[in-house]
């Protein structure tokens, strides 16, 4: 069974840093394309960043130029360093895995921001 394990969430201040990771079991790590998602209290699951299996990123807007998305296929792992978090940053994050015909999800984490 495939198993995707976040981990790197928590309580931070407005302005501060913090980095999730996804640990995964996936037999061919590098052929997904690697996705951070997060959802809100009473808000709809949204995009925050893709790694592909070649290795391009695209990042939701609101996260362009404070978030970066990577990923260490020899470790089958991909991470997202967040950086100048602000409250509307708060949500649950979740890790995703997908290729053609195949989409596998983590537990997802939590990230609260506030002072």
């Amino acid at each position: 069974q495939v198993q995707l394990v976040e981990s790197g969430g928590g309580l931070v201040q407005p302005g501060g840093s913090l980095r999730l990771s996804c640990a995964t079991s996936l037999s061919i790590f590098r052929l997904y394309d690697m996705g951070w998602y997060r959802q809100a209290p009473g808000k709809q699951r949204e995009l925050v960043a893709v790694v592909t299996d070649g290795g391009r990123t695209n990042y939701a807007y609101s996260v362009k130029g404070r978030f970066t998305i990577s990923r260490d296929n020899a470790k089958n792992t991909v991470y997202l360093q967040m950086n100048s978090l602000k409250p509307e940053d708060t949500a649950v994050y979740y890790c995703n895995a997908h290729k053609p015909g195949y989409d596998h999800w983590g537990q997802g984490t939590q990230v609260t921001v506030s002072s």
